[in-house]
């Protein structure tokens, strides 16, 4: 929420610090924004100011030999990909949501998507950060080099802080090799709870090593056009033995589809404008009874786990206000409000925010780097 119409979209990392100086001076807080993709995410932000950083955007180094890329915060998703991929390389990230999104953007929220399973969320893939604090004073952290074991790890901090600690106006990434072969498989699944379980079992112990695993209920997988029951998706990578292999051995748990490489790009721009996300996460061996409690609470809503990390994501159209009710989505593990409404609750839980840390830490490490409280202030609840 902007108190006043001040915005500025800020082009160099001078008129940044300058602006973050003057709104500390006035007490007067900064909203931050990139393409305005997670502009509906965390709690609602009380803030005088609007400051847009996608005009600071381009490549700064991008090193093949060394497999690092150092851009400004601004950059697409999209317009790395397409560099990247010019040398053969890619940035195994690839995060739900829009290509439009921006770099800055994407490791502040900490986003990531289904080649979490291979590759690890944005901290795996962030090697060094600058960023400006609350203070107006410009950091950075970590290197350009694969190997940094200079002082701390403040890249991981920064990561997943949703603009809380600092403004981060460039990063660089490790880049991978674009894999010789790159496909993806469909296989049916049964809604029975044992045979199901089994499936999973199955799968999780399989002689492969998949880039995604994801299960999609019938209404996402009719939406995709890969099935018109339970689904699961299965991305596999490498040399063209290693992946003949792994066909090999997948097709021995279950009928095998093919389907398209661009699957796995519409799947994660799948989710309606205005749509509520809300997360659930158990351990992967405790998917089973996870994916079919989501489901039923989810009814009409698209539904997807993550079947090697174990987490559930439901999609609710925002024309299904009444599903979301607190007692309805209210969870005793880890069930958060990845994007959309602030949901009521009914029960005591941690629902309620993104994430909503109270621990005295966080709140030391926030007064270091934002003492006066100015940036993003409430997204994150108490501490942020």
């Amino acid at each position: 929420m902007i108190l006043r119409s001040e915005q500025l979209a800020a082009c160099t990392v001078t008129e940044v610090r300058e602006e973050v100086r003057d709104a500390r001076r006035r007490d007067e807080a900064i909203r931050i924004a990139g393409s305005a993709t997670w502009m509906d995410a965390g709690r609602v932000v009380r803030a005088e100011r609007l400051l847009s950083v996608s005009g600071l955007n381009g490549v700064i180094h991008y090193i093949p030999g060394d497999f690092t890329i150092t851009v400004r915060a601004g950059t697409t998703l999209q317009h790395v990909a397409a560099m990247a991929a010019e040398e053969r390389q890619w940035l195994a990230l690839e995060p739900f949501g829009a290509r439009s999104g921006t770099v800055g953007a994407t490791i502040a929220t900490g986003s990531y998507g289904p080649l979490a399973h291979a590759f690890g969320t944005p901290r795996d893939h962030v090697l060094g950060l600058r960023v400006v604090t609350g203070n107006g004073d410009l950091l950075t952290v970590g290197g350009r080099v694969v190997k940094n074991v200079a002082g701390f790890d403040l890249t991981r901090l920064f990561t997943g802080s949703w603009g809380t600690l600092g403004i981060i106006t460039e990063a660089t990434f490790r880049l991978r090799a674009l894999p010789e072969v790159d496909e993806s498989y469909a296989l049916a699944v049964d809604n029975d709870p044992q045979v199901m379980d089994a499936q999973l079992r199955a799968i999780s112990s399989a002689s492969i090593a998949p880039y995604s695993v994801e299960m999609l209920n019938a209404a996402l997988a009719q939406r995709l056009g890969v099935g018109t029951d339970t689904t699961i998706l299965v991305r596999l990578g490498g040399n063209s033995e290693s992946v003949r292999a792994q066909v090999k051995a997948l097709s021995q748990l279950n009928t095998v589809g093919i389907t398209s490489p661009e699957i796995w790009s519409s799947f994660r721009e799948c989710e309606p404008e205005g749509a509520t996300v809300i997360r659930f996460a158990r351990r992967p061996s405790h998917l089973g009874g996870l994916w079919r409690s989501a489901v039923k609470r989810a009814a009409g809503a698209l539904v997807h786990a993550s079947v090697g990390r174990g987490v559930v994501r439901c999609i609710v159209n925002r024309d299904n206000d009444e599903q979301l009710t607190g007692e309805r989505w209210w969870d005793p593990g880890s069930a958060i409000v990845e994007r959309g409404a602030d949901i009521p609750l009914h029960s005591s839980g941690p629902l309620a925010a993104v994430t909503c840390v109270r621990a005295g830490i966080s709140r030391r490490i926030k007064d270091v780097f934002d003492p006066s409280n100015i940036l993003n202030p409430g997204i994150m609840g108490d501490v942020g």
